[in-house]
């Protein structure tokens, strides 16, 4: 088995979303003052637990630290609309990740990244780390009018690289979007682990650090 293609999910697994977003969150609560009512750590703690790992989008909440807060003279949609433009300049990706990036181009491994969430604001997520210059495709769920774990946007990856199944892995967080849905259309799967709590007895492999990863296609390609 060769590995011809590494495709990535983008949120908590190239991009350290959670620190991140704590970052955007101080700048934000620094930025607009009838947000300082509230203690900042109070605010920046509330609004990283309402997130929830990105699964609640901005418009609920901050509704929701709005009305908790008691916040006056600030309306919701202004938040969001700052959320959208300026979120990608916080953006932060892992330790590694251009070094492993660019070990697997030299190998002459195409890569993809397949994620979930509006076209356009995780587009410039994922150029505001600075690695879209090494990417074959982009396949993000809005503009592709499909979403993981729908092995349709796995099969779209895979025919737009020329690559078959069976000679591709797939890097993700996720233990249904990623893990298994990759692995039910027949390519390796490998679990960003972010949490050394977690486990996905599914995943193919495991790691911890995206460093990991050159030696983990080094293993597959070298099987049988």
């Amino acid at each position: 088995m060769i590995i011809q293609a590494v495709l990535f999910d983008l949120d908590g697994t190239l991009l350290d979303r959670d620190s991140s977003l704590l970052m955007f969150a101080r700048e934000q609560y620094h930025r607009y003052s009838p947000l300082q009512i509230v203690d900042e750590h109070a605010f920046v703690e509330r609004f990283i637990e309402l997130d929830n790992h990105g699964s609640v989008w901005k418009d609920q909440v901050y509704q929701q630290l709005i009305h908790e807060f008691s916040i006056q003279n600030l309306d919701w949609t202004a938040l969001l609309e700052d959320y959208i433009s300026n979120f990608h300049k916080h953006c932060t990706g892992f330790p590694n990740l251009l070094n492993m990036l660019t070990a697997l181009k030299k190998q002459d491994i195409k890569l993809a990244l397949v994620s979930n969430g509006y076209g356009q604001f995780q587009y410039d997520n994922f150029k505001a780390l600075h690695i879209a210059h090494l990417f074959d495709e982009v396949l993000i769920s809005e503009w592709e009018r499909l979403r993981k774990p729908d092995p349709a946007i796995f099969m779209r990856a895979l025919t737009k690289l020329g690559v078959s199944a069976e000679n591709a892995l797939f890097v993700g967080d996720h233990p249904d979007n990623d893990i298994r849905a990759s692995r039910n259309v027949g390519m390796k799967a490998v679990w960003k682990r972010n949490d050394p709590r977690e486990a996905i007895t599914e995943a193919d492999a495991v790691i911890d650090d995206l460093g990991e990863l050159v030696n983990v296609v080094k293993l597959f390609s070298a099987r049988d």
